[in-house]
């Protein structure tokens, strides 16, 4: 079983940056592929960054390349996910994930098999 708790939210305007923070609990660390996901109101969860187990690896949606960085420090059991140049339409609940099955960084979400339970951006213009 594995525990993740989102924070770091917040209301920012455009232009400006967040961090968020997953903290995770209850299986090595390190086996395990994490992925930050979105949803906005109406529309469905969408993939936003990944991060392969031991960290060498990232994968980002074309949305957000350029802006978004994640990265994870196995020994605070933590991924982040640093939010720069924040846009009106990343306003969304973001929701870190856990995938200890995949060997590669997926971008569907039926992959991962934990959630926390999302923190909410929102971003003004």
């Amino acid at each position: 079983q594995v525990q993740l708790v989102e924070s770091g939210g917040g209301l920012v305007q455009a232009g400006g940056s967040l961090r968020l923070s997953c903290a995770a609990s209850g299986r090595t660390f390190s086996s395990y592929v994490m992925g930050w996901f979105r949803q906005a109101p109406g529309k469905e969860r969408e993939f936003v960054a990944g991060i392969f187990r031991s960290g060498g690896t990232t994968d980002y949606a074309d949305s957000v390349k350029g802006r978004f960085t994640i990265s994870r420090d196995s020994a605070k059991n933590t991924v982040y996910l640093q939010m720069n140049s924040l846009k009106p339409e990343d306003t969304a609940v973001y929701y870190c994930a856990a995938d200890f099955l995949s060997w590669d960084i997926r971008r569907k979400d039926y992959a991962y098999a934990y959630w926390g339970q999302g923190t909410q951006v929102t971003v003004t213009s």
